[in-house]
């Protein structure tokens, strides 16, 4: 049994995580900013400040909070908050761990796919792959920055770079299930996906059998927004219409925030396979049908 502490524990992959954690035996906090049970502990990442009972004998945390990428156009002001979210969050549970010298076995960070840039190549995006150089990027590379402090103090680091979550309570899924299901853009781009269960179990594994490194968390099957969307309008019984919505009018709609939209690559899931995590969601049908 482990004590953990999530950040973003009361988001879409936070909810989920904990109770995962909890089913199998390990203690769960959560930091929040405006916490309502038992095991949540008061932070404020702009005042720089954490209940530093939160921390007691925590042997991991798991870092998921940051912003909603997708939530809001991506002004000056958003841009900022989507950075620091992240980046600051990290760095203040750096600086607490440093100076209250607590001996974690492991920090876990989320990060995301789009470390890689949003761009549509053939070639199928690997861990050792150079990163990109559009404001994804730049969120994730500042974002794996911080969490690669904790390994200055001799802790061990694991970043998850993860794609587009599939769950039926929220997150990208919600917005797919549109009446009348059609590509985006020219519908030729990749959209990395993984079901939320196994993204929570990769989670899991990586606590239970103290696996470092960073991983592309993603499903082994590669689909396109059209195949995507094709499949999504069967395992949904609405009506599939091939012709895509037009690139011109998402940027209308969603300004910058349209390219991650608009762009995706492959990305390989061989490294984490090759840890020994087996999916239980390999195929979109079989992630679609588990809702």
């Amino acid at each position: 049994m482990a004590k953990i502490l999530i950040t973003g524990g009361t988001g879409l992959i936070g909810n989920k995580l904990t109770q995962l954690l909890i089913e199998n035996n390990h203690e769960v906090v959560i930091l929040s900013r405006e916490p309502s049970k038992k095991n949540e502990f008061k932070w404020d990442i702009s005042e720089g400040s954490i209940d530093e009972k939160a921390l007691i004998n925590v042997d991991y945390i798991i870092h998921l909070a940051g912003a909603g990428i997708a939530d809001e156009r991506w002004t000056t002001k958003r841009k900022k908050i989507l950075i620091d979210s992240r980046v600051e969050s990290a760095n203040l549970l750096y600086e607490k761990v440093k100076k209250l010298q607590i001996p974690l076995k492991g920090f876990i960070s989320a990060s995301g796919i789009g470390y890689y840039g949003a761009v549509t190549t053939e070639e199928i995006f690997e861990e050792n792959t150079k990163s990109g150089h559009d404001f994804l990027a730049e969120i994730c590379v500042k974002w794996e920055a911080a969490a690669m402090q904790f390994a200055e103090e001799q802790i061990p680091v694991t970043i998850l770079r993860t794609g587009v979550v599939l769950s039926s309570t929220g997150g990208a899924l919600e917005k797919m299930r549109t009446p009348v299901v059609t590509p985006l853009g020219s519908g030729k781009q990749y959209l990395p996906w993984i079901q939320i269960d196994d993204l929570c179990e990769m989670y899991l594994k990586v606590v239970e059998n103290n696996i470092t490194g960073i991983y592309n968390a993603v499903a082994p099957e590669h689909h396109t927004s059209y195949s995507f969307s094709k499949e999504l309008a069967k395992s949904i019984q609405k009506p599939f219409v091939g012709i895509p919505v037009p690139s011109f009018l998402l940027k209308i709609m969603f300004g910058e925030m349209a390219i991650i939209l608009l762009e995706g690559s492959r990305i390989s899931a061989k490294k984490v396979e090759k840890s020994g995590f087996s999916f239980q969601f390999e195929t979109l049908k079989k992630a679609l049908n588990s809702f």
